[in-house]
């Protein structure tokens, strides 16, 4: 990261602010989506997603830029596993309780590095390993009450479905996070958020001929604000780095947790559960402990090109 800007209070800032705007795109799916098809809620979020980020674009006057590209094939493997990460994350997220379903997406950091290792090669130690078991302990206490529901009746077995498909989206969130990191050794951030819009809008477009439900003017506002604070969502997240590290912002992260339980308890009545409540701090150890021990490793490694160089 260049010194010259940096400024950890600000990157810190627009993470936090970053958060707040993405449980606000999770509030408005959860408001309208009752029902729709997740291909539809992926369709107006992805495509609202671009009113935003174009506006972005040109005022960095980087849209000339930003469909340049010489790898369509990986943009495209990145939109067909983000999608399907999107569109089971959507429809579990509609079935479960905001908290939960935020909490259990934590998963996918987790699940990344193991991915990491097997698809990657890249060596992982063996505090990572540990964390990594520890945080999907606590994913699974999370998960286990409602899969434990699984096959009852009315909401309990809603519960358990939603439960397995936010699950499948960090699976499939992990796998989307490897090829982003296979993409960025070529590609601009700006080429990769904006194929990756405009791959998912189009794609999930056409889903259309599955059924899509009709939508009142308040759902279709509410998913167009969903888009819209996608979009935004992702212009902070990306400004963040610009000013301060990796292993200073990520840990905010997990702040989301909290303003998810706030608004799910005030807009649709939900307590977070004990069993939700003590995964989730678990869930968050881990992933903090992954982030310091990538931090610690950073600095080792450049220490020794330091003491390499003549």
């Amino acid at each position: 990261m260049d010194s010259a800007v940096s400024d950890p209070l600000r990157g810190i800032l627009m993470k936090v602010c970053s958060v707040m705007v993405f449980v606000g795109m999770q509030t408005s799916i959860k408001l309208a989506g009752a029902g729709m098809p997740p291909g539809q809620i992926v369709f107006y979020r992805s495509a609202f997603a671009m009113l935003p980020i174009l506006v972005y674009l040109a005022w960095r006057r980087e849209i000339g830029t930003a469909f340049g590209t010489d790898n369509p094939v990986g943009h495209l493997k990145r939109g067909l596993i983000g999608v399907a990460s999107m569109s089971v994350g959507f429809y579990g997220l509609v079935l479960l309780p905001l908290p939960d379903a935020i909490a259990i997406g934590y998963a996918m950091p987790l699940i990344a590095v193991v991915f990491a290792a097997v698809f990657l090669r890249e060596a992982v130690r063996v505090y990572r390993w540990t964390a990594v078991f520890v945080g999907m302990i606590g994913v699974a206490i999370i998960s286990w009450p409602k899969l434990t529901l699984f096959g009852a009746e009315g909401q309990q077995s809603e519960a358990a479905i939603g439960a397995i498909a936010v699950l499948a989206s960090a699976m499939l969130g992990a796998a989307a996070m490897l090829q982003v990191r296979q993409l960025v050794q070529t590609e601009k951030t700006p080429t990769i958020v904006m194929y990756f819009s405009l791959t998912a809008s189009v794609l999930a477009a056409f889903t259309w001929f599955l059924g899509w439900q009709s939508l009142s003017w308040t759902q279709l506002g509410l998913m167009a604000l969903a888009g819209i604070f996608g979009g935004v969502g992702q212009i902070l997240l990306t400004e963040s780095y610009r000013y301060a590290d990796v292993s200073t912002i990520a840990p905010f992260e997990y702040t989301s947790i909290i303003l998810g339980s706030v608004v799910a308890y005030f807009l649709f009545g939900d307590v977070p559960t004990l069993t939700t409540l003590i995964g989730a701090a678990i869930v968050v150890a881990a992933g903090i402990f992954i982030i310091y021990r990538e931090h610690q490793l950073g600095l080792e490694r450049k220490a020794a090109r330091k003491a390499s160089t003549p």
